[in-house]
């Protein structure tokens, strides 16, 4: 620990901000909808994504902001609920958050800590250190946050208002909403049909559930799937006591190209926007057809670890629950396992229909495969496809748009800085790796909607503008 050395870099960044004049007043119209406050701006997250759009906003003099998170203080996002890996998977050098401020940045806080000697020696981010850094980010940026406020519906209300509904019974309302809802809030997490009907839910859990490993201790859990999450859990599993945690696969082999790495060289996860609507479909396309594999030090701590096993080219053709419920029979082309719990690692569907807060809005919302054909010679999967055409078709900041003319209304100030925004924005609101470019185009494209939005009355208010700045006189009057 470094002697005064958070205190001083907190002194450093309040010195900083007050130099970018972060804080301004506002120059948004205040307004309520009978007698109740109406922020300018709901952020609905309060994870990564939404604390920096926050931060976002305050920079462009929106102050009127409120971001609602369903977790307690210091639980948001995925970090330590559900994540299980030991670090990030990106590099650490990225500086997704900061808005190009030293002294917001990670490594800033990390060395203000920890000196900066060791940065050069630290591989990857911990887990557990990025959320800490997210805690400290919130505080001493003093961001607007309630915490223990599900979302639960949003109410188009008209006249470019909504009204948002929390859970117990309590409601704001914004002129626009933000669903910084991460990589689950443009769908849900998968449970394949197999699982969901023939298995009690007490033997399974997905690996965006909070699962009690420690509970198991000795027993034998199967993960279904073979992405980054399938090697985390086994690996968080095994090191809690579970006595064995195989992983099957239904590839042969296991995938080995990254394709966030090449987007990040080459400025695809930067330009991607600027892309014609036929090429981000080749692109998304071939993105998704690769599995994220493991990262290489994830892989090689579970493969090292007693009781691991791995299965290649087994799909799941059939499970069912044996000896009176307490156990899992799972079938592959290569045999018959017997397992106490089975955990899935089998991804997520992106359907804005799925989500119940937008259950009001969702048919008004325009997709992907309503805007854009597949493109001549994509050789796409069908799988491929109807994922892609199920996604969002979003503007050029993050906004909704309408699946017609007259569901405008519906629509009009809702923005999807989540994952489903990847096939019209790429890797932004829900990947590390796009954050740095995202978060300004999101925060800019608010601003230029609440100004258009009241563009009759900004523009008479300049029309009639009289204040007098200049006090000189001439001819100059005479002093005694």
């Amino acid at each position: 620990m470094i002697a005064d050395g958070l205190p001083a870099l907190e002194a450093r960044l309040a010195h900083d901000l007050a130099q970018i004049a972060l804080g301004g007043p506002d120059w948004t119209h205040p307004r309520d909808l009978d007698g109740q406050h109406v922020y300018d701006v709901v952020i609905v997250g309060g994870g990564q994504s939404g604390l920096s759009a926050g931060f976002g906003l305050r920079r462009e003099r929106i102050n009127n902001i409120l971001i609602l998170d369903e977790n307690e203080p210091g639980q948001e996002g995925p970090w330590v609920t559900y994540a299980r890996m030991v670090t990030l998977r990106t590099p650490k050098h990225l500086t997704p958050v900061d808005f190009g401020i030293p002294s917001l940045t990670y490594r800033a806080w990390w060395e203000a800590q920890h000196g900066a000697e060791g940065w050069n020696k630290l591989d990857k981010i911990p887990r557990g250190d990025w959320m800490d850094y997210l805690r400290w980010y919130r505080r001493v940026l003093d961001l607007p946050v309630r915490n223990g406020a599900r979302v639960e519906l949003i109410e188009p209300l008209g006249g470019g208002l909504f009204r948002i509904h929390i859970a117990g019974g309590d409601a704001v309302i914004a002129r626009k909403v933000v669903l910084a809802t991460g990589i689950q809030g443009g769908g849900e997490w998968h449970t394949p049909a197999m699982i969901r009907d023939n298995l009690p839910r007490h033997l399974y859990a997905h690996t965006s559930e909070a699962v009690d490993y420690a509970a198991m201790k000795g027993k034998r859990i199967g993960i279904l799937g073979g992405g980054a999450s399938a090697f985390d859990n086994a690996q968080f599993a095994l090191n809690a006591g579970v006595g064995a945690a195989e992983v099957f696969i239904r590839r042969k082999v296991l995938p080995r190209i990254n394709p966030i790495r090449f987007m990040e060289r080459v400025g695809l996860a930067a330009r991607y926007r600027a892309l014609s609507d036929a090429d981000k479909y080749r692109a998304m396309a071939c993105f998704l057809s690769h599995n994220q594999p493991p990262t290489n030090d994830t892989f090689e701590r579970a493969a090292a670890l007693p009781g691991f096993d791995l299965h290649l080219g087994s799909p799941w053709l059939a499970v069912e629950a044996v000896n009176d419920g307490t156990q899992v029979k799972v079938t592959t082309p290569k045999g018959t396992h017997l397992f106490d719990f089975v955990v899935l690692s089998t991804g997520l569907i992106s359907d804005h229909a799925l989500r119940p807060e937008l259950r009001l809005v969702a048919d008004s919302i325009a997709r992907w495969g309503e805007r854009v054909p597949v493109p001549e010679g994509c050789d796409v999967a069908p799988s491929i496809g109807d994922l892609i055409a199920a996604h969002p078709y979003l503007g050029p900041s993050f906004e909704l748009l309408p699946n017609t003319p007259d569901k405008t209304a519906q629509v009009h100030g809702l923005f999807a800085f989540n994952y489903a925004a990847l096939l019209s924005m790429g890797l932004s609101a829900s990947a590390l790796s796009g954050l740095e470019q995202a978060l300004p185009k999101l925060a800019g494209g608010i601003a230029d909607q609440l100004f258009l939005d009241d563009k009759e009355r900004n523009l008479a208010a300049f029309l009639t503008y009289d204040d007098e700045e200049f006090l000189g006189q001439w001819p100059r009057k005479e002093t005694a």
